[in-house]
């Protein structure tokens, strides 16, 4: 009955394609082969370690990362950064790159650089490479800057400082 007219179809036209080229490489087949590798991401520093209020540690404390102590801690600290929160005492050496000081510290205090805030109280001997001692610290010990305040020699004595200096705002 009815039929349906077939489209007109028109012969294609040839396109113009662009030849492929290759890159030029002048490495060597197995060079070629092996995939490039991946450069890993840096990985992020882990947050610090905080040690709480209520939290009183009597032994060593050693981390290669950075610490906070808000509590006690009567022994040895080792760290990369350490700060004693304001209301944090601390009885014994302290040794880390970065040391701020805003409570109580009880013996000696090494390190790369050291800071006292307005509201440390620092009895013992201070070894570093730079210190800052805000106005309203109080400090009873010595002072003495060593180059490499971390290194072998951490358990000579301290010679040619006064001792029994205090420091305090006027």
């Amino acid at each position: 009955m009815f039929t349906k007219p077939k489209p007109e179809t028109k012969p294609e036209e040839p396109r113009a394609t662009a030849p492929i080229i290759e890159p030029v490489s002048f490495a060597s087949p197995i060079e070629r082969q092996a995939p490039a590798p991946v450069a890993a991401a840096p990985k992020p520093k882990p947050a610090a370690s905080i040690l709480s209020s209520d939290i009183t540690i009597t032994g060593n404390v050693r981390s290669s990362g950075d610490i906070q102590i808000e509590g006690t801690v009567e022994g040895d600290i080792r760290a990369h950064t350490l700060v004693v929160g304001e209301g944090a005492t601390v009885k014994g050496e302290v040794m880390a790159e970065d040391v701020v000081v805003h409570g109580r510290v009880v013996g000696r205090l090494r390190g790369l650089k050291v800071r006292l805030s307005q509201s440390a109280r620092c009895e013992g001997d201070i070894v570093h490479k730079t210190i800052a001692i805000e106005s309203g610290a109080h400090f009873e010990g010595s002072v003495q800057r060593q180059e490499d305040p971390l290194g072998k020699g951490k358990d000579a004595p301290l010679r040619g400082v006064a001792q029994g200096a205090e420091l305090a705002s006027a």
